[in-house]
């Protein structure tokens, strides 16, 4: 446990948590287990004590691919406490993928549910072939495996095979004192993302950087979460929004989390009647989901407030869901790169604010707008976005490289307008990054796997408007001479192999040329463009 008094860091807040209101529920499942504040802060305890034993030191890479359960929120607060590095990933992740992150990471152990574990076994046969030397690099790249190590399989509610253990096996029967952190800007968590080169990183998050995102989204006035809160644990806990926005806040504020495993648009419903969950953070998709229910409004009885980040809302459908159901709907805007949390509406002092916002800064952090020669621009003209705040990373793995300047600012590759009162209204992207259902898809993994296809000439990804998802994904494949008539099927199925489902095409196009520039770089504008006339219904 942390000292009172002491908190240098999010894993401090749960020991001033149990120290204070060691009886209170902190986390419930939807299958019935729960953990008050005491009994999570000694699980938390006997766990780093287990990761001590196996070996776990300070710097260490842990790995977790779970579903959201008690052992996700207990393995992860552990990692932390022993002042290891936390890597979540995706348990609907693909092997290929999960290796990389394993493999590039370092992770020297990895703990799976149900959920996970297959694709954390073709993960970690990967990464004995990469380290055997006898990896099929059309299929993973060997530059991720430079640190490479391997690693220990702890398996929670699954069968076990040779070489694995049992989560059990991680917990210690006693724990012991554990030093507390001392250096807020130790790194403590590593979040694969889209980064800025084109292929997955993962995004260095310190101590401070979490702890102040935190501490930022609770300067909120009025409060996103109050202590005596029932907060909807449905957000990944493996991506940054559920991970410090909904986790790091329910620490700080001693709120319960009902954490679900998986998205259901009417389980969620009958959990937030069932449970009386009052704060209610998810993804944009989800408004348009439950806009189809006709009970709504009744069945959102206990909600006060809904929070809706990672991508954004459309201002027709806020409209519609709010006046419906008479429920304040909230949207900010985040990265992973900012621990996630930058702006929100809450934080919009104007009386008229554009629909289209996603607010104002969060106190603490910093935003300006710059043209492409790096000054302010014209008054009434977009910019790209820079932040500078403590809440911002560190750089991406392993280096540090692309962090933030040594003004402390970070360019977000985001264009937006910034009105006097501070409000941003976000138009485009710099990066060709598609966000589907929250999640960040980045062109280039999708095209290296259509890519592999026999047959493809030439392939470009582009993100699409999606009612249900934000964005969606489609790909423009132009066939090689004598390709075969089933070309698109085999492309499908290929990403089906190497991509998780959000990262699939929705759709595949096939074309006879791709537009290319006169350096060759592919026209994408002029896809996005075919794409707007083909909703326009210009083209068939």
């Amino acid at each position: 446990m942390s000292s009172p008094g002491t908190v240098r860091g999010v894993a401090d807040l749960l020991g001033l948590a149990a120290l204070e209101s060691p009886d209170k529920l902190a986390l419930v499942e939807t299958a019935g287990r729960s953990l008050t504040w005491a009994q999570l802060d000694d699980e938390v305890d006997r766990v780093a004590t287990g990761l001590a034993d196996a070996g776990i030191i300070v710097g260490h890479r842990v790995a977790i691919v779970t579903a959201n359960r008690l052992e996700f929120v207990v393995t992860y607060l552990a990692v932390l406490r022993v002042q290891a590095v936390a890597v979540p990933l995706n348990p609907r992740g693909t092997g290929t993928e999960l290796a990389r992150a394993i493999g590039d990471s370092g992770a020297r152990i990895v703990v799976a549910d149900a959920e996970g574990i297959d694709a954390v076994r073709e993960a970690t046969s990967y990464v004995d072939r990469a380290m055997a030397g006898e990896l099929d690099l059309g299929q993973v790249d060997a530059d991720f495996f430079q640190r490479t190590v391997q690693p220990q399989v702890f398996v929670v509610g699954a069968t076990l095979l040779p070489g694995e253990r049992g989560y059990d096996d991680l917990r210690a029967q006693a724990a012991r004192p554990v030093p507390p952190v001392t250096d807020p800007e130790r790194l403590a968590v590593l979040l694969y993302t889209s980064g800025t080169s084109g292929r997955p990183r993962a995004a260095m998050l310190t101590h401070r950087a979490l702890l102040a995102n935190v501490d930022q989204i609770a300067a909120v006035e009025p409060p996103m979460i109050h202590g005596d809160d029932v907060v909807l644990g449905v957000l990944p806990l493996f991506h940054v929004y559920g991970l410090n926005a909904v986790l790091g806040s329910v620490l700080r504020h001693r709120a319960k989390l009902m954490l679900v495993d998986r998205f259901d648009p009417q389980s969620a419903l009958d959990l937030i009647e069932d449970e009386a969950c009052s704060v209610v953070p998810v993804a944009p998709p989800v408004l348009a989901y439950w806009m189809q229910d006709p009970t709504l409004e009744e069945r959102l009885g206990p909600v006060r407030l809904l929070l809706s980040g990672s991508a954004p809302l459309d201002p027709d459908l806020v409209d519609a869901f709010t006046t419906r159901t008479k429920i304040p709907v909230h949207q900010g805007y985040g990265l992973t790169e900012a621990a996630p949390v930058v702006t929100s509406t809450l934080c919009s002092v104007a009386v008229d604010v554009d629909p289209r916002s996603v607010g104002a800064a969060l106190p603490g952090v910093e935003l300006r707008l710059v043209d492409e020669a790096g000054g302010a621009p014209e008054q009434g003209d977009p910019g790209e976005l820079l932040l500078r705040g403590p809440n911002l990373f560190s750089g991406y793995w392993p280096d540090g490289a692309d962090g933030p300047d040594p003004d402390g600012w970070w360019a977000t590759g985001d264009v937006g307008f910034l009105s006097p009162d501070g409000d941003i209204t976000l138009v485009d992207r710099l990066k060709d990054l598609v966000i589907v259902s929250g999640f960040n898809v980045y062109p280039v993994e999708v095209e290296d796997a259509i890519a592999e296809v026999a047959g493809v000439a030439d392939v470009a990804v582009i993100g699409v408007p999606d009612e249900q998802t934000g964005e969606a994904v489609v790909a423009y494949v132009v066939p090689a001479s004598g390709a075969p008539g089933d070309l698109a099927f085999r492309v499908r199925s290929r990403c089906a192999e190497r991509l998780a489902g959000f990262k699939q095409p929705s759709r595949v196009e096939l074309v006879d040329a791709l537009p290319h520039t006169a350096t060759g770089k592919v026209q994408k504008g002029r896809l996005r463009n075919m794409e707007r006339r083909r909703v326009m219904g210009l083209l068939e």
